[in-house]
């Protein structure tokens, strides 16, 4: 077991350290949990489907990050690959896992979607804020309020974490283990989670600080295999694993990329101050992440019992070839910035102002990989260095809330919002990647782009049991300073190709009707349009690595959704029941479509597909004391039909289902309160088979590269005693079901929890 112990000393003796740090201080007092907010933004909840979460609704779930926390809500997918992954996409309702810029996510105000590039790298920045400070989220579906771009297409994610409203202490730290054992690696990895926070309020004053540490080893993310060769001098060997691909091919598996160890410090400081009736709250956090995989394995062996790391091979039979390229090492560090500051404050008694401000930047984001193994024999320095540079982007938002505006019943919010993103993504070659030389341009793209919105949202109570809602969203966007490499060889220096200005805008319209015939039910249908502007990445990306091509595309259109949703809702004594109908139609759909040319290097551009209809029911339940007292429920069941409608270019891809789009999904939290102090839970996720491509040619399902189903159960305990400390166990996937998304997802993980409040 990997460094196991190294790990779980390290966990006991931190927790250790801070419990008698704090073993003298007084008695910890109940605290009111306070958030940002105001009554107004209730008026305009109303037009999309919502859920809303608090710590208590995530008592059954093992929470080690942030994105843990709404994995089980209706048609969200969260695709964390292991604890402490970067790559933690989100999908929701029709935009798939990979589509990360068709959902939004916020915490206090401040943006955690990474509209900069997509797919395994669009993944929202999570890390920005902790599992352990989260107060609230709310969960909005669709685009149909005009206060959300067309990037609202899937949804948004609003989190809202606590103010302090007096000295409060808190500390929490877990330990985490799991099993793996999938083609030729069978191994446990290990890792912890240490979280520091520190809040006061001091007059008309809040403070508040934390720290937070995830260390964490997670299972091999890629396994690869041979491609067939006829050399006449193959190296003899022994090991490779035959079986097939996704595509029901059967391949020569020789490697896995070994253990991949994580590590992420997060630094929080949050400053919040009351001016009469204006509030304002400054949030500073603070990023160190570092991901090393650079413990590939080799499955082969030569006569002489040596590991095999390149060359024309024989085993058994059948010949293949092992690019040494397969065997490359990966060091990637990245720290990030992030600011944001919201103000709010009436300007009478029925209008409010609320502006938002806020900073992103990637102040260094460099991966390190090396051409070969470092146990390989012809092993050298020389490698690869990716950098970005100039990367990060603006917001600033204004918004009026008017709670009566000219009719009594009628409200309104209205405002403008300014967006502007950056990306400059260099790769090198290297003489030492340990180093970081950066010897010559390999490759060169990037670009910005800007996006400047005006809106409005009405919302009419018209009588007791009918309300209205209409908006409108004019958006206008230019993409600029675009560039991509284009060298010759035999001419001095690195050439690039500069890309012409390029601007569009779009009007989005929104509309929303209500029915309450009395308290027990309520019915609503919104409709809405929405415009999904590409991004620096779908425009401009170009590069060549060592096993990957991207090619760039600064043509691309926005994409253009019509977006329906009819809500059936029957309350119940402390929760509700509800059915949502939706259906989605999106034209000119930016998909990344991926080949692989020359012995397994992939090639990747972004195309658009004509149109993706997707039709939708959830069933979902939340209630409290269920059945009987003390016995809570969230449940959730949705059935999606995603097909590809139309594609002039390819019809042969004219009525498949669309890539990574499950037809059913389901999720279950139960929470039992044993005592006041104790409570036991379980949860469940559900999803079936999907494909990864358009053609749905990848048929073969428990396979690397497969996009499969699961039946994952789950548990968790907490136990909370008088002095404030709690202690917590769970356990994910219990059945240690191996399943995968492309990439395997963890096997049987153990969760040990420790938790002190002051």
């Amino acid at each position: 077991m990997r460094n196991e112990g190294k790990h779980l000393a390290s966990a006991i003796s931190l927790a250790c350290a801070m419990l008698a740090a704090t073993a003298t201080a007084q008695e910890a007092q109940i605290e009111e949990i306070v958030v940002w907010g105001s009554d107004l933004d209730q008026r305009f909840g109303n037009v999309s489907p919502t859920s809303l979460l608090t710590p208590e609704d995530f008592r059954s779930i093992n929470v080690a990050t942030t994105e843990d926390v709404v994995k089980f809500e209706p048609s969200v997918i969260i695709r964390r690959r292991f604890i402490g992954d970067s790559n933690g996409v989100m999908g929701m309702r029709g935009s798939n896992m990979f589509q990360t810029s068709r959902s939004m996510v916020f915490a206090d105000g401040v943006p955690l979607h990474y509209l900069l590039q997509s797919r395994w790298n669009g993944a929202p920045r999570w890390t920005m804020v902790s599992s352990s400070e989260i107060a609230e989220v709310e969960v909005l579906y669709g685009p149909f309020s005009a206060e959300y771009s067309g990037n609202a297409m899937g949804g948004v994610i609003e989190i809202e974490t606590a103010i302090p409203q007096q000295q409060e202490f808190h500390f929490d730290s877990s330990y985490y283990v799991q099993n793996f054992d999938a083609y030729g690696f069978d191994d446990s990895v290990d890792g912890y989670k240490s979280f520091l926070s520190y809040g006061n309020k001091f007059g008309d004053t809040s403070v508040y600080f934390s720290i937070n540490r995830l260390d964490n080893e997670a299972q091999p993310q890629t396994f690869r295999a041979g491609s067939r060769s006829t050399s006449t001098t193959p190296i003899a060997v022994t090991g490779t694993i035959v079986g097939p691909d996704e595509l029901g091919r059967t391949q020569d598996w020789f490697m896995d990329t070994g253990v991949v160890d994580s590590e992420t410090n997060n630094y929080k400081f949050k400053l919040g101050h009351d001016f009469g009736n204006w509030s304002t709250l400054l949030n500073i956090a603070y990023e160190d992440r570092s991901t090393v995989s650079d413990s590939a394995n080799t499955y082969l062996r030569d006569s002489s019992n040596n590991p095999v790391y390149s060359g024309h091979v024989i085993d058994n039979g059948r010949q293949y070839f092992v690019p040494a390229s397969r065997f490359a090492t990966s060091d990637l560090e990245r720290n990030s910035l992030n600011l944001g500051l919201r103000v709010r404050g009436q300007l009478s008694d029925n209008v409010e102002l609320e502006a938002n401000l806020s900073r992103f930047d990637v102040l260094l984001d460099e991966t390190r990989s090396s051409s070969t193994h470092p146990d390989d024999p012809n092993h050298t320095l020389s490698g690869q260095v990716s950098d970005f540079g100039d990367t990060g982007w603006d917001t600033a938002e204004a918004k009026l809330y008017f709670d009566e505006f000219v009719l009594e019943g009628l409200s309104l919010v209205t405002g403008l919002r300014k967006e502007s993103y950056e990306l400059n993504l260099d790769i090198f070659d290297s003489d030492n990647y340990l180093a970081g030389a950066k010897t010559s341009f390999a490759a060169r793209s990037g670009g910005e782009t800007e996006i400047f919105a005006a809106f409005a949202q009405f919302s009419y109570q018209i009588n007791d049991r009918w309300d209205a809602g209409f908006g409108l969203r004019w958006e206008d966007f230019e993409s600029s300073n675009g560039y991509f490499d284009n060298d010759d060889p035999s001419t001095a220096g690195f050439d690039i190709t500069r890309v012409p200005t390029h601007k569009d805008d779009a009007v989005s319209p929104k509309f929303s009707l209500g029915y309450t015939p009395n308290n027990d039910w309520g019915f609503r249908y919104s409709v809405a349009k929405a415009y999904r502007f590409p991004i620096v990445e779908e425009l401009f990306s170009q590069y060549q690595a060592f096993n990957t091509i991207s090619i760039s595309n600064p043509d691309l259109k926005p994409e253009d959704g019509l977006h329906h949703n009819f809500m059936i809702e029957r309350a119940l004594n402390s929760g509700y029941v509800r059915l949502n109908f939706f259906t989605e139609e999106i034209s000119d759909v930016i998909e990344s479509q991926t080949g692989t040319i020359n012995g397994g290097t992939s090639i990747r551009t972004f195309l658009p597909v004509d149109e993706i209809q997707t039709n939708g029911i959830e069933f979902i339940t939340n209630a409290n004391d269920l059945f009987f007292n003390n016995f809570d429920l969230r449940f959730n069941l949705v059935y999606t039909d995603s097909e590809i409608v139309k594609n002039a270019p390819d019809p042969s891809i004219e009525g498949n289902a669309y890539p990574r789009m499950p037809e059913w999904r389901g999720n279950i939290l139960a929470t039992y309160n044993i005592f006041e102090n104790w409570d036991v839970g379980l949860n469940f996720q559900y999803a079936t088979d999907s494909f990864g491509r358009t053609d749905n040619a990848d048929f073969q399902h428990n396979v690397y590269g497969a996009q499969d189903g699961y039946e994952r159960v789950g548990m968790k305990s907490t136990y909370r005693m008088d002095n404030g400390l709690a202690l917590g166990f769970g356990i994910d996937n219990m059945t240690d079901e191996v399943a995968y998304v492309a990439h395997p997802w963890p096997g049987r993980s153990y969760y040990f929890n420790l938790s002190y409040d002051l």
